[in-house]
């Protein structure tokens, strides 16, 4: 996975450079449709890809992405589904796309018809997700991680991070992660 939008573009570059047969727009254009899931950094790297697509007159999903495009019906990323939904996250997207296949009219991805289906369901499930947990100092992120080590030895740094959130501390995933390495070591 790309930790920044350089990455991304380099690896969608690559990729391309790599198969010149499996270009996005031309896919899409000779299946008549297309669902696309990518995540707010893959979208902006495939940006170009992206715009060709929205102009093959397919009908185009994108679930996730960076942006509304003319030609693409987007189904923005939504937090409040994943109690809907279960999972992560990271995961959400993907979790977010099948749902979608669920509310769709047989043999099409866009249809009025399950566009208003997609927007009720998503009306009666959204639960908008509030933390209220708090900040810890980079020093109580190590204190929690050596003593949480001491006592549960088996517990993988995730499985850590949860235990901590549990407790209603806040650490990002990144932070929490480099601080467990520099504590630890790597996993």
């Amino acid at each position: 996975m790309a930790s920044s939008s350089v990455q991304a573009t380099d690896w969608w570059d690559r990729l391309q450079r790599m198969d010149a047969s499996c270009q996005l727009p031309q896919i899409a254009a000779a299946a008549g449709r297309a669902l696309v899931v990518l995540s707010e950094t893959y979208a902006g790297a495939m940006h170009r890809d992206l715009a060709a697509l929205a102009t093959t007159g397919a009908e185009v999903v994108l679930v996730g992405g960076a942006g509304d495009l003319d030609g693409i019906v987007r189904v923005p990323a939504n937090a409040a589904l994943r109690h809907a939904l279960g999972g992560t996250r990271t995961s959400l997207n993907v979790r977010m796309a099948a749902s979608w296949l669920e509310h769709c009219t047989p043999g099409h991805l866009i249809t009025p018809s399950a566009r208003q289906r997609w927007e009720d369901w998503v009306a009666q499930v959204a639960r908008p997700e509030r933390y209220e947990r708090r900040p810890m100092t980079d020093e109580a992120v190590i204190d929690f991680i050596e003593q949480s080590k001491d006592s549960h030895p088996g517990y993988s740094r995730t499985r850590l991070l949860r235990l901590l959130r549990d407790q209603g501390m806040a650490c990002e995933q990144k932070r929490f992660a480099n601080l467990y390495t520099a504590t630890i070591g790597p996993r």
